[in-house]
């Protein structure tokens, strides 16, 4: 059976609503699932609890959401690139959770895996560890994490198949495959689609089973969030 739908705004119909919890992949602007974010931007779904390891930059990116004035709550681990965010923080419109990155990667991990919480010791005795349940194990006091699952989850491959088998490209794997657990609907654009069993199953990095709808994105320059570079060495030829 295909998961595949004809566009990445008919792969979003029927899972969007206010108040949902969403989860998206990425690292900065790398991975991340523009076309549909694009999209959820485009219906206007507001009061959003977005799940990413960061916001994007001011105008890419989950930075469009806040820019749309969508997203209610924030659970996230950097958010030191986008100016908006940081306004709207500090003005009392924006709930913000951070995570510990480690810590927000475990806890999207064990949402996948059907596991509640966990303890770490990642946070104890900072902010991060205030109203959260302790426990000591071994002479050492931990922190108890909840698991993540959300409503809806959002991920970008560069290669899948119409099963949903998902193969992500070098650092752009970054948070994909975790957060591809975590959603009770999870969507998934991908630069390439082949027909089911055409993917050797051991380049497989998200089972299909995890992936419940599927649309090819557009093809675009990948943005770079920092560009660093330095000049060219001279070379000196006899």
């Amino acid at each position: 059976m295909t998961k595949l739908y004809e566009s990445i705004s008919q792969s979003l119909d029927g899972v969007l609503r206010d108040g949902m919890t969403l989860a998206v992949g990425g690292f900065g602007l790398s991975g991340i699932p523009s076309d549909l974010i694009e999209a959820v931007r485009d219906t206007g779904v507001k009061d959003l609890t977005v799940v990413s390891n960061n916001m994007g930059v001011d105008g890419k990116g989950l930075g469009l959401l806040l820019e749309n004035g969508q997203v209610r709550k924030v659970i996230a681990s950097y958010v030191g690139e986008n100016k908006l965010f940081a306004e709207q923080f500090l003005a009392g419109n924006l709930e913000v959770e951070f995570s510990p990155q480690g810590t927000l990667a475990e806890r999207l991990r064990c949402g996948g895996a059907g596991i509640p919480a966990f303890y770490t010791k990642t946070g104890v005795g900072t902010l991060v560890a205030e109203g959260k349940p302790h426990a000591e194990f071994d002479g050492a006091t931990y922190v108890q994490e909840r698991g993540i699952v959300t409503d809806v989850a959002l991920v970008h491959a560069y290669l899948a198949d119409t099963a949903g088998n998902l193969v992500y490209r070098y650092t752009a794997r970054n948070f994909n495959p975790l957060v591809a657990t975590v959603g009770r609907v999870t969507i998934a654009e991908a630069e390439r689609i082949v027909p089911a069993g055409e993917i050797d199953p051991n380049h497989v990095i998200t089972p299909g089973v995890f992936v419940h709808r599927l649309a090819k994105c557009t093809d675009r320059e990948k943005d770079i969030e920092q560009r660093t570079v330095r000049p060219r060495p001279v070379t000196v030829t006899n």
